[in-house]
């Protein structure tokens, strides 16, 4: 399989970010271009992808930062959205801002247990409640296990009970990740919040009764409209 010159970027540039800290701020786009040789304009779009799949964050006049997840805790029960936002007395809805069938490259062939090429739907949701929104996820799947899958069977319905009812992947556990970050250029613009605003950042792997992973998701949320409660077991 040839891989395009934007795409080989978008690899060396995501396993460089893997061995950075969160929140340190990457090269700028000519410094990236003279050391992986490419021109400003193959590194400007690399790191557009790498802001809309939520691994990096641009904030304008400053640069672009890491948003790799560093910060680690089990979430024990599974997040609802729609609960929550219910408890707080609003309308919950759900925009699919992005829906599309793609090669998983090396960092999504590692989360996902695919083969680099195997296709994967990546599923950009807009989370609202009274039409505000509150969160922003990107949740990437195997195609091998969704391939009759449509952006209309997920409008508007927990993509959980949709793997159940239509595809018969049950959800065994899921471990979710998050950090206090700051959103940047992209992400302010689907959330309607200015640059630097700060933010909740979530990774989320979930898995079917056979122990395998059905979901990779990368989340973005307010922090002042979430809080979690995390019980952890101590053994004796």
């Amino acid at each position: 399989m040839k891989i395009s010159l934007q795409d080989k970027l978008i690899n060396q540039i995501t396993s460089y970010i893997q061995i950075l800290p969160a929140n340190y701020k990457l090269p700028s786009e000519r410094q990236l271009a003279e050391t992986y040789q490419v021109s400003r304009n193959t590194v400007r779009l690399a790191l557009l992808n790498l802001e809309e799949t939520g691994l990096v964050r641009r904030i304008h006049g400053k640069g672009t930062f890491v948003s790799r997840i560093n910060l680690e805790s089990d979430i024990e029960s599974s997040y609802k959205f729609d609960q929550q936002m219910r408890l707080l007395g609003k309308v919950p809805s759900t925009k699919i801002i992005n829906f599309k069938k793609k090669e998983a490259n090396e960092f999504f062939a590692e989360k996902l247990d695919l083969k680099i090429g195997e296709m994967m739907f990546q599923i950009d949701r807009l989370r609202l409640a009274d039409n505000e929104p509150m969160m922003c996820d990107r949740s990437f799947l195997p195609f091998k296990l969704f391939k009759e899958l449509t952006k209309e069977m997920l409008e508007n319905k927990s993509m959980y009970d949709v793997f159940s009812s239509k595809f018969n992947q049950k959800v065994n556990y899921a471990d979710e990740y998050f950090s206090a970050s700051s959103i940047g250029n992209c992400d302010s613009k689907i959330m309607k919040l200015p640059q630097g605003t700060s933010c909740l950042r979530l990774k989320r792997k979930a898995y079917n009764l056979d122990n395998q992973i059905i979901e990779f998701t990368l989340s973005v949320a307010r922090s002042d409209e979430f809080a979690y409660h995390v019980r952890h077991q101590i053994q004796e």
